[in-house]
């Protein structure tokens, strides 16, 4: 379940030094799990990176790390073309340790037996700590893990001693503790893993000797060192949505270069009830940015007339904002703008990235893609190092209001794919009260920062037959979403309190006009989606 209680940063030891510097470098071997290694890192207060597993060794030890984790992967060890772990990895004489596939490469990298399981390993199990080490300290000798793999070790290399067992792997965990090696068969970084974190605390800290120095306030300071290092006299333009990320990033830029920076907020019509003037009073007369506030509204409104289908609509508003946005940036390039800054974040690098012949570029991510090949802007992301928690912890840092620092996620085209069917003025209008009083309701009730990730309602382009006084209804209905999740990969529904839902439902129902029926969705993912469209 979200909880805003992940969402801080550690206390961190005052540093003056890159706080990225002494952390942990990821090796990404193609595991779904790989960011929440880094994740549950940072929460340690360390700086953690991922890197392609085959990334050239001056990236991987950019910022100087203190040791290594290997993530699991779909591979196997004794394939043909299985990924392996970098030499000079193996030689640097830095603590490593392996996960999963992880621990089956370290395995064969020095010598040791990995093998087909009689019995595969998939979901909750126990191990067995059979030998004290720096890697179990302080936990108990059983603990619950969560298990994900079809091999395991048969012979561990020569050096090596199994430090736990399983009821299938004789070696779930295992260690070479002169030389810092360790490698685990099962996934500490899940949620599933009740201990995980522990275990990472120690492989950070006890055995790779890093310091805590990842903080809100130290990314703060050398993020605007190194912004006025990289701009300096130059004017910076930043798309400006009220989202979380731009929003953050556009605060720090401020506090960094100040009136240097110009921001552009483009209504498209399709923002939640009250987002546009909440953008223009944040920015403009509570800090004080250059804003140009572009209302685009009718412009999109006509071009979305009579288009149903959700991808259409999606391309559709894509090319629009372009349109929009790159005739302001085109007036601004010819008064000396040279940089364009986006909300680019560290999920969006990886998810993005296809330096590595085992990775596929997921989806691509760009606040302002596709801008005309007639712009020459260079490009500046100040958040690129950072997860969304992490996000929101610094925009509290610069001082952003709650309100946009816990800003419910909300999908670039808007409520164009929460108001299904056609798009007219009247149904978007309908869909922003009903969703209002959804999300004034479960603020009311503490749930819409705590219990709850994302809420929000859809207007369904189906009409019911109702009964209000003595007289028959045909109306719209509204279907509300409400989901926990840890990470957005998955997600379950949320059990709201059946008088919330009734509440909710009663106001909807008589102060919205134009809706008789509320209904509940109450479907997971997989195999739904969060959003309906």
């Amino acid at each position: 379940m979200h909880t805003d209680a992940s969402v801080q940063f550690p206390v961190a030891s005052p540093q003056s030094a890159d706080p990225r510097t002494g952390g942990i470098a990821i090796l990404d071997f193609g595991s779904q799990y790989t960011q929440l290694i880094a994740r549950r890192v940072r929460e340690l207060g360390v700086y953690a990176e991922v890197f392609a597993f085959d990334a050239p060794s001056e990236t991987i030890n950019q910022h100087s790390p203190r040791g290594y984790i290997f993530s699991g992967g779909p591979n196997s060890i004794y394939d043909a073309d299985a990924p392996q772990i970098p030499a000079f990895i193996l030689r640097s004489g830095k603590p490593e340790l392996g996960i999963c596939y992880g621990m089956q490469a370290l395995t064969y990298a020095f010598g040791g037996v990995v093998a087909p399981a009689q019995a595969r390993e998939y979901g909750a199990a126990e191990i067995d700590i059979t030998q004290e080490s720096l890697l179990f300290h302080g936990l108990p000798q059983e603990i619950a893990v969560w298990m994900s793999h079809g091999d395991r070790i048969e012979r561990p290399p020569d050096g090596f001693i199994p430090l736990a067992a399983s009821l299938n792997s004789p070696f779930a965990a295992m260690g070479d503790p002169a030389r810092g090696l360790y490698g685990v068969q099962f996934h500490p970084e899940v949620v599933h893993t009740p201990l995980g974190k522990e275990i990472l605390h120690n492989f950070v800290f006890d055995i790779c000797g890093c310091e805590a120095k990842w903080s809100p306030s130290a990314f703060v300071e050398d993020a605007i060192a190194g912004l006025r290092q990289r701009v300096g006299g130059e004017r910076v333009l930043l798309a400006l949505s009220g989202g979380v990320d731009s929003a953050v990033a556009g605060a720090l830029l401020h506090k960094a270069i100040g009136d240097q920076l110009t921001c552009i907020f483009v209504n498209t019509g399709l923002l939640r009830q009250g987002e546009p003037e909440q953008v223009t009073r944040v920015f403009r007369d509570e800090q004080g940015m250059n804003l140009i506030a572009v209302n685009a509204t009718e412009e999109f409104l006509d071009a979305l007339h009579g288009v149903t289908d959700p991808e259409a609509k999606r391309k559709l508003i894509g090319r629009l904002f372009i349109d929009v946005f790159a005739e302001q940036a085109r007036r601004l390039e010819d008064e000396g703008v040279r940089f364009l800054a986006q909300g680019t974040i560290y999920p969006d690098v990886i998810e993005s990235a296809a330096s590595s012949q085992q990775a596929k570029v997921i989806k691509s991510h760009h606040n302002v893609g596709g801008l005309p090949d007639d712009l020459h802007f260079a490009l500046v992301e100040p958040l690129r190092d950072l997860f969304k928690d992490e996000v929101r912890a610094v925009g509290t840092a610069l001082g952003l209001p709650d309100g946009v620092v816990w800003r419910q996620p909300f999908p670039g085209p808007g409520l164009a794919v929460r108001c299904l069917g056609d798009l007219t003025w009247e149904r978007l209008e309908t869909l922003r009260r009903a969703d209002a009083i959804f999300l004034e309701e479960l603020e009311h009730a503490n749930l819409l920062r705590v219990g709850t990730a994302q809420c929000f309602a859809v207007l369904l382009p189906v009409k019911t037959v109702g009964v209000m006084g003595d007289n028959r209804t045909y109306e719209e209905v509204i279907a509300l979403r409400a989901v926990v999740t840890d990470d957005f990969m998955t997600a379950d529904w949320a059990r709201l309190p059946f008088d919330l839902l009734a509440q909710v439902s009663h106001r909807i129902v008589n102060e919205v006009k134009g809706v008789n029926r509320v209904v509940y969705d109450v479907t997971s993912k997989p195999p739904g989606t969060i959003e309906w469209e």
